[in-house]
């Protein structure tokens, strides 16, 4: 039973890993299918981070802080895509570019706004999103087998923890079973036909951008306001980009994403369980190889494993109309 319930929790530390890649994945979905390379969602999901535990902290509201992480994941797609679509600059450098602010900009506000070493004040109850108990949950604990998968794996999330896989069906149906959705992974493979049919690639493209700044955002307060409760310095810690590998393992497709995400989250939950204890035949492994395995794991995986990943086609071309 002792193993059955490590593996219990083992699994919902799983999911609460793997929330903050999956919106992540989800944002890159979109603007990755509409043809923009988006290597700045790490800058993004940092910028909601500070902007929804700033908000929440100064106008005791979680959801005031999700809908300012939101705007303002928003603003810097709308900058991304200003660079390079309407500019048809570098997609590589606008994302990069991205990163960089976000990095100093959020831990220069931060010591300016609250002088406490770029962070934000810790979140109180009603600043941040609590967990959502299950009817009976409590009283279903001690039952074998189906109390733990009950009150611990299914009950006692956030609400932007249904939110985030509740969005893996919804994706997929915008993206295969909307005329939106046809027209953007059109755009993406041929914008030149989609062009002569009438319909703006721009427009097309922003709107994309626009769906990936408001999972980023989510993704962002996700990290401040449920899992940290209050915003650290570069607190995503390479989320966006493991998000961009786990999209390619996916080959962007929206349940595989789900999926690939599972496993990096699985990942990351086991590296901090085994974190100092002993293992069978190796011993005690050091626990800074523990906490680099989730990266390791993901090169092998990406390395060897899931075979040739082609990208939409018009991926990171710029589009220039034809005169």
């Amino acid at each position: 039973m002792d193993t059955f319930n490590a593996i219990v929790q083992t699994l919902d530390s799983t999911i609460r890993l793997s929330v903050p890649l999956l919106l992540a994945c989800l944002a890159g979905l979109y603007s990755e299918r509409a043809g923009i390379f988006d290597i700045g969602l790490e800058g993004k999901m940092l910028v909601g981070a500070f902007a929804g535990a700033a908000a929440a902290s100064v106008f005791h509201s979680a959801f005031l802080g999700l809908g300012m992480a939101v705007l303002i994941s928003v603003v810097f797609a709308m900058i991304h895509g200003f660079a390079s679509i309407t500019h048809r600059g570098n997609q590589i450098v606008s994302g990069v570019a991205i990163n960089f602010i976000a990095a100093g900009s959020t831990i220069i506000l931060g010591q300016a706004w609250f002088q406490q070493g770029g962070r934000t004040p810790a979140l109180q109850p009603g600043e941040r999103f609590e967990a959502i108990v299950w009817p009976g949950a409590d009283a279903v604990r001690d039952v074998p087998f189906f109390g733990p998968i009950y009150s611990e794996l299914l009950s006692g999330h956030s609400i932007l923890v249904y939110l985030a896989f509740a969005m893996v069906p919804f994706t997929w149906w915008v993206l295969f079973r909307t005329r939106f959705g046809l027209r953007l992974r059109a755009v993406g493979e041929n914008p030149a036909a989609v062009d002569t049919a009438g319909i703006s690639v721009a427009w097309l493209r922003y709107r994309a951008l626009i769906c990936t700044g408001i999972l980023t955002g989510v993704a962002g307060a996700y990290l401040s306001m449920v899992q940290n409760g209050g915003f650290v310095k570069d607190m995503t810690a390479g989320k966006g980009y493991i998000a961009l590998a786990a999209l390619i393992f996916a080959k962007w497709k929206p349940v595989n994403a789900m999926f690939a995400c599972l496993l990096f989250g699985f990942l990351d939950a086991l590296s901090i369980r085994l974190q100092g204890s002993p293992l069978p035949i190796i011993g005690k492994v050091p626990v800074q190889f523990m906490q680099a395995l989730p990266y390791i794991l993901t090169v092998i995986l990406l390395a060897g494993f899931i075979g040739k990943a082609i990208p939409p086609r018009a991926g990171g071309v710029p589009y220039v109309k034809e005169r």
